[in-house]
């Protein structure tokens, strides 16, 4: 009967590799969701919105409008704001 003995150094070692690769792959998989990508590009009509709320001095409502319409963070969308 063949026997498939793995050694008691070995099979830590294996345990470890497994257990790293397993929580790198939480970790990614939780950045991914906590912020995903801004693949939507503005549209002219948010741009033109969004322009009139800051000649308004509206700035935190065009911080919002955009991080609704766009999925930017807020980060991301006050920049946007501020560089038009």
């Amino acid at each position: 009967m063949l026997s498939l003995a793995i050694s008691t150094p070995g099979l830590v070692a294996l345990t470890a590799v497994v257990t790293i690769a397993i929580i790198y792959l939480i970790i990614l998989a939780v950045r991914l969701t906590q912020r995903p990508r801004n693949r939507l590009t503005p549209s002219d009509h948010l741009v033109d919105h969004v322009r009139e709320l800051k000649a308004m001095g509206q700035l935190q409502e065009a911080v919002f409008l955009v991080r609704g319409e766009t999925g930017m963070s807020h980060r991301a969308a006050a920049r946007f704001v501020n560089r038009l």
